[in-house]
């Protein structure tokens, strides 16, 4: 199940109420109490009802605001792992119930996690979060093999998400869960990771020999993830579906933009 089940949500010790819209491109739709408040990426909010207030701020909330200084430093860490500069705080100011719908800017699906359930932490792919209980942390991980830098591309800066209570992130396509068991190994294209629990082991791996390397279409190297733990697995690299639409975007011709300039 990429949502949570009742059973396991009763167990989450940080959570809030909400719905998964969609399908293929969905929506999670929260239900803020009175006082209640969340974090979420910046550009993320679809609709709000009233007395739902929101405020960009550099702290993600796991903390008491420092300095300045100290939240700047926070800010560019996010910067560097893919999430935005600044943070939407958001707090129901009413005195009832109300809703507030996130989106995402991707086409696929959305996956709610129990941080505490996992450890109190995931890494997960760049740009992966969406919104989560205030608390969560949300900071640069940087994977074990200095390999993954140089070779794995997406995989070289992660999204570490900790915490103890409850995160939605996006993923691009059709989302697979496995549950690898100790020892188990499984090699994946770097860019259809969507991410894995803490204690699951991350490197890089050439693949096959030179030849298929080159010519194979799957590049030289896949992230290899050794169980125990939990893996998530995208169907479509975020990079793929881009280039693929940017190929087939219509390109300006130089005879066109010549005919403007001569108007």
């Amino acid at each position: 199940q990429l949502a949570l089940s009742g059973a396991a949500l009763a167990r989450c010790s940080n959570k809030f109420e909400f719905t998964l819209i969609g399908h293929d491109l969905q929506m999670v739709e929260v239900v803020l109490h009175p006082s209640e408040k969340i974090i979420a990426e910046s550009g993320s909010i679809c609709f709000l009802e009233s007395d739902i207030d929101f405020e960009t701020q550099f702290n993600d909330g796991s903390r008491p605001s420092g300095s300045w200084w100290a939240n700047i430093k926070d800010a560019g860490k996010r910067m560097l792992a893919g999430a935005s500069l600044a943070m939407l705080h958001i707090v129901n100011n009413g005195t009832k119930p109300r809703k507030i719908v996130f989106s995402s800017p991707i086409p696929g699906q959305t996956l709610g996690i129990d941080l505490g359930a996992l450890g109190g932490s995931i890494m997960c792919s760049r740009h992966a979060f969406l919104c989560a209980a205030m608390g969560t942390s949300i900071q640069v991980g940087f994977s074990q093999s200095l390999g993954v830098g140089f070779f794995g591309g997406e995989g070289f800066i992660l999204q570490k998400l900790e915490g103890d209570g409850l995160v939605f992130v996006h993923a691009c396509g059709a989302v697979i869960k496995r549950e690898l068991v100790a020892g188990e190994v499984l090699r994946i294209d770097s860019g259809c990771v969507v991410g894995f629990s803490a204690n699951v082991n991350f490197s890089i791996a050439r693949v096959g020999s030179i030849k298929t390397s080159l010519f194979g279409g799957e590049g030289i190297f896949f992230a290899t993830l050794t169980g125990p733990g939990t893996v998530w697995i995208q169907s479509v690299p975020f990079r793929r579906f881009a280039m693929t639409l940017y190929g087939e975007m219509p390109k300006p011709s130089s005879s066109s933009s010549g005919g403007k300039g001569d108007r």
